[in-house]
């Protein structure tokens, strides 16, 4: 083991020789408290022989996990420190980011003028999800977070000896709290706690990224040659804001009460007003200039009046601190007038009265106002700097923090329509048993009329009571702080058009429509999931009846002049990880494209913009991949300036725990978006040149793909050779792993399905049938198949999906896959399935290599690397794990209670995997 970490470290250097510092740091602090025997087990800097035979403890797994944590930390540290490197030689050199992009734009001949213009129109909203099988505590987070900064310092060529040596001091009492702190949850965490966790991204990280971001895109300009006063005239500032799914999200998720709704949407009301405070309070430390009332501006005198008279006495107090100092009066009378109350300096709590903002538009004006002020006082460095980073501030959290999106299944709804037909005393009340035709014919002339089905004091049934409780809680907060707060109603398992329309009837029933000159209207948008690989493909033709109902069009006509855009805008969310469950990843890729093609083409048809939401997870199966890479893969005229996508679970931490590595991720986000729309405009869209070659990839490899999964025994092996059950009856998230506790493939959530194959490193959906389906190519059409391959080195899609799979091809291990096939009782079932993965997982390699021409350590050396290091201490985990999955499945047949604790030692060797794999589905 010690000359696998040697051997990294003469390979690539500093990341690991961090890592050697980090672990005898570890070794120090464990001896120091007594624990010589775990001090002795950390490996890679101890020789460990009788490791293979010894009994893994508890303490052990524990170990491994917290190590395997510290590999990815110097590797994140690691990545950092080479782009600054890189980006110190030459601005433009990474690839995905500000200089990099705009730099491409200008290579087309594209001015900056053109290109400022357009910045201004992008926008982009990641949605932050909880993790069915998210394994980290928030704790440990905090921990991981505190580590890294003090990594960082260590950095500091300019400290002395003895200072130094107290950074290591503290960097050895952060391991030892990690070391002491269970890393898996014993209680199943709630909503709440979920919530906290990314809450501490929303109110922490993300509000000083932004700042540091725009002034990254101003030296990016001006790197390119351009004018960075064209940004500033223009305000070409690309959008950023934020979703949230915690709270909301209640599809299979029965903890998800209206209660917890309207709790998370307070919360996040009252920490949005914290964000902005502070940033105003930032405001008033630096502008500390002697300027009379009678020197500025005679808008912002009179302004700064009306808002002292609409506090009364509150305004008076406000106006007469800094007096001299007009600027920060002003801004003291805006802190006044926050919606909130304060307690020795702190926000505690929502507090209205008369004179305060309801609306974070009203304080913009006001920065606005500053601003412009500012400029005229002769301090145009200030207003651009300190007054723009209140202005963005308030442009990208408003009084909102992150937009609430409520998610709910479309068979949940129909039985929610079922059982008001019921309460309502309808003679016909069978929903979910009605053709399209029926549904749409009495969803047509329900929706002629305001009137709803019922009234509050009617008992419902538990489906009509949880959906039109939760959209009374909507309804509530809306008509006291208007919609900002609220994302959408999307609507999980859309497959036809009533679908659709029937959300507008169960609006109907919570107030959510309202009257207009044109007609009745919804308040919020009704967004489709298109989820499974049948669903993508109806995709199109679902749109095309939902975009022509007058409903529709009159509520996105509503949107359009209440947000004042140019157009419509109609959101459909894409679903990556049940199109892959459905049919393996070419068919689920090439079938994602496909949708969003025609998707285009419908809303261009009815001149409605198209704006993608992008499920994806934290695994390649489940769309996981380089951002700027998977931004470049997605069709031409797809992205249209407005980009939205989920980032769930520990990819959450992985991307944003530490600020260097926050910003890098917004910006490749931020940049990468622009870059592609901007582009798009200036190019002309045409069909992908390898269209038919890629249908047969897809459908030949799902062919494959299918048949493996209708082999008869397929199941059982699945339940047998994965800890699939051990993962359904974890307690490391909050929502069950199945929909609606159907013991069936089709109930099982993509998460869990995904986490299991991960555990037992087959990761089959990563790959399973590719490897036919090019072998096939190859052998009966060889001139699409060296096609393919000539086109492989340049187009961004197809070059996406192959990195993908030869990613997660390093990370598949034969001999780990035999060890969890030996837990399949029966012989033939399990030499039958074993043979077959095996068999197709080397074609997948021997194809991949012929595509790709080189091997993997030779093309990702970092990568190849790293698992490398990994895998040298894996297998132990592998072995123990299947060692107690045989024992927790014996204990648990018997009623044993010793199986309680044998599976908290299980789920450690899950969290211990899943550190070193990086993600948990």
């Amino acid at each position: 083991m010690k000359a696998t970490l040697n051997l990294l470290k003469e390979t690539l250097g500093k990341p690991y020789e961090d890592l050697e510092y980090l672990l005898n740091a570890l070794k120090e602090i464990l001896l120091e408290n007594g624990e010589e025997a775990m001090a002795s087990q950390i490996p890679w800097i101890n020789d460990i022989p009788e490791l293979a035979s010894q009994e893994l403890t508890e303490k052990h797994i524990q170990l491994y996990s917290l190590v395997f944590q510290l590999v990815n930390m110097v590797e994140i540290n690691g990545a950092v420190q080479h782009r600054r490197s890189l980006e110190d030689q030459d601005l433009a050199s990474v690839n995905g980011l500000w200089a990099n992009n705009l730099q491409k734009l200008k290579s087309h001949n594209i001015d900056e003028r053109d290109i400022a213009i357009r910045l201004k129109d992008i926008r982009v909203e990641p949605v932050l999800t909880a993790h069915p099988t998210e394994a980290k505590r928030a704790t440990v987070l905090e921990h991981h977070r505190e580590l890294y900064l003090l990594m960082v310092n260590r950095e500091n060529s300019m400290y002395t000896r003895k200072e130094i040596a107290n950074i290591r001091h503290n960097i050895k009492q952060t391991l030892y709290r990690l070391w002491k702190t269970g890393e898996i949850f014993l209680e199943k965490p709630d909503v709440q706690s979920e919530l906290r966790n990314i809450m501490h991204y929303l109110i922490n990280v993300f509000p000083e990224v932004i700042p540091v971001m725009d002034r990254r895109m101003i030296q990016a300009w001006e790197d390119q040659g351009f004018n960075a006063q064209t940004i500033y005239e223009l305000n070409a500032w690309p959008k950023l804001s934020f979703g949230d799914w915690v709270g909301g999200d209640r599809d299979g998720h029965p903890l998800v009460t209206e209660q917890v709704t309207e709790e998370t949407l307070k919360s996040l009301r009252l920490n949005a007003i914290v964000v902005i405070r502070r940033k105003l309070t930032d405001l008033v430390r630096h502008l500390s200039f002697t300027a009379e009332m009678d020197e500025v501006n005679a808008d912002l005198k009179k302004r700064m009046l009306q808002i002292q008279s609409e506090l009364g006495s509150r305004g008076d107090e406000a106006f007469s601190r800094n007096r001299g100092e007009a600027f920060r009066q002003f801004v003291n009378v805006l802190i006044t007038k926050l919606p909130v109350d304060t307690r020795r300096g702190h926000a505690t709590e929502i507090m209205e009265y008369p004179g305060c903002y309801v609306e974070s538009k009203e304080l913009l004006n006001d920065l606005k106002l500053l601003q412009k002020a500012m400029i005229e006082y002769g301090s145009k460095s200030i207003a651009y700097d300190d007054i723009h980073t209140a202005i963005r501030s308030v442009e990208t959290f408003g009084f909102h923090l992150a937009k609430v999106d409520v998610r709910q299944n479309s068979a949940f709804h129909d039985k929610a329509m079922q059982q008001l037909l019921e309460a309502a005393g309808f003679e016909k009340t069978n929903y979910p048993e009605w053709s399209e035709e029926e549904r749409i014919e009495f969803i047509n002339q329900e929706l002629k009329s305001n009137r709803p089905f019922t009234h509050q004091k009617i008992k419902l049934g538990p489906n009509a009571e949880a959906v039109v409780n939760c959209y009374r809680v909507l309804e509530s907060h809306i008509s006291k702080y208007g919609t900002d707060s609220i994302g959408s109603l999307i609507v999980s398992m859309t497959r036809s058009v009533s679908d659709l329309l029937l959300v507008y009837l169960l609006a109907r029933e919570a107030g959510l429509t309202r009257q207009t000159k044109e007609g009745l209207v919804s308040e919020l948008p009704v967004v489709p999931l298109l989820e499974t690989i049948e669903d993508l493909e109806n995709g199109p033709d679902i749109m095309r009846g939902f975009l022509q109902h007058p409903f529709t069009q009159r509520s996105l006509n509503h949107f359009k002049q209440k947000e004042e855009l140019d157009k419509p805008v109609q959101q459909v969310m894409v679903g990556y990880s049940d199109s892959n469950k459905d049919g393996g990843i070419m068919a689920s890729q090439w079938n994602l494209y496909k949708a969003q093609s025609r998707l285009y083409e419908t809303g261009k048809n009815f001149d409605v913009k198209i704006r993608f939401f992008h499920g994806k997870g934290g695994s390649i199966s489940r769309g996981a991949g380089p951002t700027h890479y998977f931004i470049n893969s997605l069709p031409h005229s797809s992205i249209g300036g407005d980009l939205r996508l989920t980032e769930q679970g520990e990819t959450i931490a992985q991307k944003y725990a530490n600020k260097v590595n926050a910003e890098y991720n917004i910006e490749l986000l931020m940049a990468s978006t622009a870059a592609t729309a901007i582009l798009s405009q200036f190019t002309e869209r045409k069909p992908h040149p390898l269209a038919h070659v890629l249908q047969r990839l897809a459908d030949d490899s799902k062919k494959h793909y299918e048949n493996l999964m209708r082999e008869e025994g397929f199941i059982p092996y699945f339940r047998e050779a994965t800890p699939i059950d051990a993962i359904e009856t974890s307690k490391i998230g909050s929502r069950p792993a199945k929909r609606t506790g159907a013991n069936s493939l089709e109930d099982l959530r993509a998460i869990p399905w995904v986490f299991s194959w991960s555990q037992s490193r087959y990761n089959m959906t990563s790959w399973y049938g590719l490897g036919t389906a090019l072998s096939e190519l190859r052998d009966k059409d060889n001139k699409s198949y060296e096609e393919f391959k000539k086109v492989l080195v340049y187009d961004p899609f197809i070059r996406y999906v192959l990195t993908n799979v030869d990613t997660s091809l390093a990370a598949t291990d034969e001999e780990v896959m035999t060890e969890y096939a030996s837990l399949v009782s029966d012989t033939k079932l399990r030499e039958k399935f074993l043979g077959l993965f095996l068999g197709e997982l080397a074609l997948t390699r021997e194809m991949l290599m012929d595509m790709l021409g080189q091997d993997i350590e030779k093309r990702r050396k970092n990568h190849y690397y790293s698992n490398q290091l990994r895998a040298s201490l894996m297998m132990y985990l592998h072995k123990r794990q299947v060692k107690l999955l045989a024992k927790w499945r014996k204990e648990k047949a018997a009623n044993d209670p010793a199986a309680e604790i044998t599976q908290t030692q299980l789920m450690l060797t899950i969290n211990g995997i899943a550190s070193a794999m990086r993600n948990t589905g």
